[in-house]
């Protein structure tokens, strides 16, 4: 690993350091010291890992996404310093960036969690204002055909990941088709003007960091970003526990109250909850815990189904 370091900075490996972060649980992440420069090391998992359609590959959409977000808004967010697929060092991908100050606010205690979460909701107001032509995945790592229309990104992302689960087996012919039935059901509520917006998709106290006198000073891991309905994200922050008043007090917009959003709420938190059935599976090895995701998905499709009587 020390290679990687060495060879995109120009110093001697036996002067670089290394630290395994423990919380990254997608990629193998370090943080590193190389002649004083503080940086972070994150590796991409091996080729045979299990997937979720959209993560294959995901790293390769974090350059042009930090740049961009650095270039357009005030967020902190950490400077590339070199992104290598080559696979001429190390045989996977991997990114080296800059170490932002600050820890993860899950590990932060006597700070005042509703000024970083204010500060939270005004950073990502900003990200949600980065506008697209297109919908979908639309990173480097092309999981996806852009869109163009949210409705039509959001029914390929669904089949997507339906069909993930149906690989995985705690989804058979029946539950699948059930699935599909539950979008068409659902898609009077989605389908609907609405702009491609960035979205972070993985905002939770984890992937904030936090100065000791409770500032923030960085948002971070950006690899499943998605372009679309901003309300897709909130579903993200409802179930990450960040979607609490100071976070909309920092947003500056109130949420959509109508029976629509409500429907759309529920399904776009579906969508979120159903990988848990895939990771578990087949990244953790840990049968029993996809079952209750995939039996927790069906309840919640049961319930979304009775919603939709009212459109």
């Amino acid at each position: 690993m020390k290679s990687c370091i060495a060879n995109h900075c120009g110093v001697d490996a036996a002067a670089v350091e290394l630290t395994p972060i423990p919380t990254g649980k997608f990629n193998s992440s370090y943080f590193v010291q190389a002649n004083g420069r503080e940086l972070v090391l994150r590796v991409a998992p091996p080729d045979d890992s299990v997937f979720v359609f959209y993560e294959r590959d995901m790293m390769r959409q974090e350059p042009a996404l930090h740049a961009l977000v650095r270039e357009r808004t005030t967020v902190p967010v950490a400077d590339i310093v070199a992104y290598d697929e080559s696979r001429s060092i190390i045989d996977r991908p991997f990114l080296l960036m800059e170490r932002l100050p600050g820890e993860p606010l899950c590990d932060m205690s006597g700070i005042n969690s509703n000024v970083v979460f204010q500060q939270a909701g005004a950073c990502l107001a900003q990200v949600h204002a980065i506008r697209a032509d297109t919908y979908g995945y639309l990173g480097e790592h092309q999981p996806m055909k852009p869109q163009t229309a949210w409705a039509d990104a959001f029914a390929v992302m669904w089949r997507k990941l339906i069909e993930d689960v149906a690989l995985s087996e705690h989804y058979g012919p029946d539950e699948c088709n059930a699935m599909y039935r539950l979008l068409d059901r659902c898609m009077p509520a989605i389908d609907r003007p609405v702009p491609s917006c960035l979205l972070h998709m993985d905002l939770w106290a984890e992937n904030v960091l936090v100065s000791p006198s409770g500032e923030l000073t960085g948002l971070i891991d950006w690899d499943r970003a998605l372009w679309g309905d901003p309300e897709i994200e909130f579903a993200v922050l409802d179930y990450c526990g960040v979607s609490v008043p100071a976070f909309w007090e920092g947003y500056g917009r109130a949420r959509d109250a109508s029976i629509e959003a409500e429907i759309r709420q529920m399904i776009y938190l579906l969508y979120e909850i159903q990988k848990y059935i895939v990771i578990n599976e087949g990244r953790n090895k840990d049968r029993s815990s996809a079952h209750w995701y995939a039996r927790h998905s069906l309840q919640m499709a049961s319930q979304l189904t009775l919603m939709t009587n009212n459109l």
